[in-house]
């Protein structure tokens, strides 16, 4: 079973920044594609796409998070990072990694077949 650990959360003021990070472990040997990317879960509402990167190192954020989110991999160390800066209140919530061995093919590849992680909180406050 895939395992995905997220750590790097924690509680910052508006303007902060933190850097999340996922190790990856337990994938399977024939996994030559990777999607990976990260979603959020603030209180009471949908999980949504933060950023994922491709195999290819194509990169896709959400438009809330543009200009200040940074996705980045390390395929040696199978681990995915997210460099967040500038970091606003509603930018609050659970920070979960997920990862799929193929390409990706928009948020769904993740969102409805990607393996997960237990999540890492980011609280910020005004």
């Amino acid at each position: 079973q895939v395992q995905l650990v997220e750590s790097g959360g924690g509680s910052v003021q508006a303007g902060g920044s933190l850097r999340l990070s996922c190790q990856i472990s337990n994938q399977p040997y024939d996994w030559n594609f990777y999607c990976m990317g990260w979603f959020r879960q603030a209180p009471g509402q949908e999980r949504e796409g933060v950023a994922y990167i491709d195999t290819d190192g194509k990169k896709v954020y959400a438009d809330s998070v543009k200009g200040r989110f940074t996705i980045s991999k390390d395929r040696g160390k199978k681990a995915l990072y997210l460099e967040m800066n500038n970091l606003q209140p509603d930018d609050t919530g659970i920070y979960y990694c997920s990862v799929r061995g193929t390409y990706c093919l928009g948020w769904a590849t993740l969102r409805d077949l990607g393996y997960w992680g237990q999540g890492t909180q980011v609280t910020v406050s005004s």
